[in-house]
């Protein structure tokens, strides 16, 4: 058994031609508090790598079998060639290059599938995506601050309602590997054919948590807030997307705090406070540009 998912049970398995990973969805995840979510999931995470794989070559783990009583194998990557870029940040060792690659490889699977009608119709997991992603992050959270509820709601019914490109749904440090060929993505089993804005806030979402985490990196972090933004809107820049993003990532960032999935290492309630007044703020008015959540968060 590997550690680290909340969502699924992941091994390791030895073959003799070579060990491969084989992952298998829970209908419960292991948080605090109740979070359920349909186990048909793992069915469009094996897809979604099947689909980025096609696009940008790399970018995903090599499926290999699928079974619909719901699991599927992949290729096991080793540790020591494929570190996971979370424990890099972890260690302060923040490359901005790096940052841009994930952002463009992002950028072309949202670009590619953009207005896909086919797309649309075999990643028609709103179900899913409701109950993993826009409940426990949004929905939870407005219901825990009555003062910009509103706001949390207008942010999950926008991005409910945009169907416009293939989503991964949890571009995390934790769910990307740093391969030889560039960054290699994981855990996709919030695939859902819908706002890629999501993506975009939901991965420098976890830049400017990592100021906290790691705060003698965080000028190299916020470097990679810059590249990162800036590569995946050099790739993919679509009318609107960039004010999607903005105005969704201070929702994000309050919900990493308050929702039913924080980040295990803001334990500080001066940090906390940091996190709820500037996201507090920036709901009440909106930015329209990446640039202005920088600041916002550079400043507080």
């Amino acid at each position: 058994a590997l550690t680290g998912g909340v969502s699924s049970d992941i091994w390791k398995v030895k073959l003799r031609a070579g060990p491969v990973c084989v992952k298998r969805a829970l209908p419960r995840l292991r948080v605090a508090e109740l979070w359920e979510a349909p186990v048909g999931r793992n069915r469009y995470e094996w897809r979604w790598m099947q689909v980025a794989a096609r696009i940008a070559p790399g970018c995903a783990p090599r499926v290999l079998a699928h079974d619909e009583a719901g699991l599927f194998a992949m290729e096991y990557l080793d540790a020591g060639r494929y570190p996971l870029w979370k424990h890099e940040l972890r260690a302060g060792r923040a490359d901005p290059a790096f940052a841009r690659q994930v952002g463009e490889r992002l950028a072309q699977v949202h670009a590619a599938t953009a207005g896909d009608a086919r797309m649309a119709a075999e990643f028609a997991t709103d179900e899913g995506f409701h109950a993993i992603r826009l409940e426990p992050y949004l929905l939870a959270t407005a219901r825990r601050h009555a003062d910009v509820a509103a706001q949390l709601l207008r942010l999950a019914e926008r991005t409910a309602a945009t169907r416009t490109a293939l989503v991964h749904g949890d571009v995390s440090p934790k769910n990307i590997l740093i391969g030889p060929q560039g960054p290699v993505f994981l855990d996709a089993e919030c695939a859902w054919y819908g706002d890629p804005a999501f993506d975009l806030a939901f991965c420098l979402n976890h830049l400017l948590l990592k100021c906290l985490w790691v705060p003698g990196a965080a000028d190299r972090f916020m470097a990679c807030y810059d590249t990162l933004a800036g590569g995946y809107l050099s790739v993919h820049g679509a009318a609107g997307l960039e004010a999607r993003a903005a105005s969704l990532l201070p929702g994000l960032l309050l919900a990493r705090i308050d929702g039913k999935s924080p980040v295990e290492y803001v334990t500080e309630e001066a940090q906390k406070a940091r996190v709820r007044t500037v996201a507090r703020a920036l709901l009440v008015s909106p930015p329209d540009t990446l640039a202005e959540v920088r600041s916002a968060w550079h400043g507080s």
